[in-house]
C-alpha cells in the first residue's frame, strides 16, 4: 500500500555546480511519484544551511504549488537552501557556534529534530563527509530511538575524489568554468614582459579538477586562430606546466625547463592544484613555529596557507619573471549552474535515488565503479570515503603532458 512520505533535503559543505539541480530533480521525481500513486502523500522540507538548520530547527516546507517551479533552479548556481560546514561529532565547534546547548550532543539534537519533523527520508547533497555523517545520524536514530530514517545521499564535490564513485556531481562543470576563467586571465600575459601566471585550481588531495581544467583549456586553444608575426600565439596562451598532488614537483628542474619557455614566449602559465606541495608548506610552517590553520573537520585551510603564493615566489626567481600573477578560479568555477553533462548525471541519480528511498534503501547515489557496468545505485555508506587520487596513467592526461612539454 502506498505510504505518506515526509522527505527532507539539505546541502552541505562547499559549493559545487550541482546543488540547485539536485534539489530541482529530487523535487521533480518525488512529485512524479505522488502523481503516479507510488506514494499516498508527500511533504518536502528544506533544512536551511545544511546541518546547522537540522541542529537549530530552521527549515521550510515547500508548497506543492512550487514543485513545478523548482525547474528554474537548473539555471541557478550555488545552493537554493544554503550551506554550512558542520561536523556532528565535533561537540566543541557546534557548542561554540551556538548550534547546541551545554550538555547536548550534536547527534542527539539532530536526531530529536528529525523525529520532531517526522522525517522518513533525508537527502544529503554534499561530499563524503556530509554523506557519511548522515549515515551515522541514521544509525544513531535507529539505535537510540528505534526510529528509521532512510538516507539517500547525492555526491557533490568538484574534486571528483570519492570512492567508489566514477564521477561526482559538479566536477565537469567546474573544469569547464575554470577553463573559461583562464581564457580571460591568460590575456594578462600581454600586460608585462616576462610574466608568470599561476592559475590555482581547487583540489585538496586530488588533482582531477586541475587536470580536467587543463585539458578543456588546452583543447580549446586548438580551435583558436592567431595572426602570424604577432606576440600573442598559441604557445604564449597555452599551459606550460600542470602541477598536481599526485606528481612530485622538482622545482629546480621545472624552473630550468620553464625558463626556456619564458625566454621564447615572454610568459609562463602554470596550472596548480591547491593541494600540490601542501606537505612541504606545512613542514616549513611547523619548523618556523607557525600554527597550521584547520577547519572544523581538521582539514588544513588551504586558502590561508596560500600554495599559489608559495610556489610563485620560488618559481619567479628560477624563470626570471619580472611580474607574477596568482589567480584562483575556485569560487568562480564552483558557483556556476550545472552544465548539460552534470545535469544528465544528476537527473539519472535523482531518479534512481527516489526509487531507492521509496524502497527503504539507504546509500549514496552514483556510478559504482566496483560493479560491472558501473551502474547507478545507492552505494553502501560504509564503502563511501574521500581522498581518491587522480589516475595520472589516464591516456588523455599523458597526452596532455606530452603536448605541453612536461614529461
Amino acid at each position: 500500500m502506498p505510504e505518506q512520505m515526509n522527505v527532507a533535503m539539505m546541502t552541505s559543505g562547499g559549493l559545487a555546480p550541482c546543488l540547485s539541480s539536485s534539489v530541482a530533480y529530487l523535487v521533480e521525481f518525488w512529485a512524479a511519484a505522488l502523481k503516479a500513486g507510488t506514494i499516498s502523500g508527500l511533504t518536502i522540507r528544506m533544512y536551511v544551511d545544511g546541518y546547522k538548520g537540522v541542529l537549530i530547527g530552521e527549515s521550510t516546507v515547500l508548497s506543492p504549488d512550487s514543485y513545478d517551479a523548482c525547474s528554474c533552479l537548473h539555471d541557478v548556481g550555488g545552493s537554493p537552501i544554503g550551506n554550512s560546514r558542520v561536523k556532528l561529532t565535533n561537540i566543541k565547534d557546534c557548542l561554540a557556534r551556538g548550534f547546541i546547548k551545554e550538555g547536548e550532543t550534536p547527534l542527539e539534537a539532530a536526531a530529536q529534530q528529525l523525529i520532531k519533523d517526522n522525517i522518513n527520508v533525508i537527502h544529503t547533497i554534499g561530499g563524503d563527509d556530509t554523506n557519511t555523517q548522515a549515515a551515522v545520524l541514521s544509525k544513531y536514530i535507529l539505535d537510540e530511538h528505534g526510529g528509521k530514517v532512510v538516507v539517500v545521499g547525492m555526491p557533490k564535490t568538484i574534486d571528483n575524489d570519492v570512492f567508489p564513485i566514477v564521477q561526482t556531481f559538479g566536477a565537469d562543470t567546474a573544469a569547464e568554468q575554470g577553463s573559461l576563467f583562464f581564457t580571460n586571465v591568460v590575456s594578462e600575459s600581454s600586460a608585462n614582459p616576462r610574466m608568470l601566471i599561476i592559475h590555482e585550481v581547487m583540489g585538496r588531495d586530488s588533482g582531477y579538477l586541475t587536470a580536467a581544467t587543463s585539458r578543456k583549456y588546452h583543447d580549446s586553444l586548438k580551435k583558436a586562430t592567431f595572426v602570424p608575426g604577432l606576440t600573442t600565439t598559441a604557445k604564449s596562451r597555452d599551459i606550460h606546466a600542470v602541477w598536481i598532488p599526485e606528481i612530485n614537483i622538482d622545482i629546480a628542474a621545472e624552473g630550468a625547463r620553464l625558463k626556456k619557455i619564458m625566454d621564447e614566449t615572454g610568459c609562463v602559465n602554470v596550472f596548480l592544484s591547491e593541494g600540490a606541495g601542501v606537505n612541504d608548506i606545512i613542514a616549513e610552517m611547523e619548523a618556523n613555529g607557525e600554527e597550521v590553520p584547520r577547519d572544523a573537520f581538521g582539514h588544513v585551510s588551504l586558502a590561508k596557507i596560500n600554495p599559489g603564493v608559495y610556489f610563485s615566489k620560488r618559481l619567479a626567481t628560477l624563470v626570471g619573471a619580472e611580474k607574477t600573477l596568482v589567480q584562483k578560479s575556485g569560487y568562480f568555477a564552483r558557483s556556476a549552474a550545472s552544465n548539460p553533462f552534470d545535469r544528465k548525471l544528476i537527473k539519472d541519480c535523482a531518479e534512481e535515488g527516489v526509487k531507492s528511498a521509496i524502497a527503504g534503501v539507504s546509500g549514496c547515489m552514483g556510478q559504482d565503479e566496483d560493479k560491472e557496468g558501473t551502474p547507478i545505485r545507492a552505494i553502501e555508506f560504509e564503502r563511501i570515503k574521500g581522498g581518491k587520487h587522480f589516475d595520472t596513467s589516464a591516456e588523455w592526461f599523458k597526452t596532455l603532458l606530452k603536448e605541453i612539454g612536461q614529461n
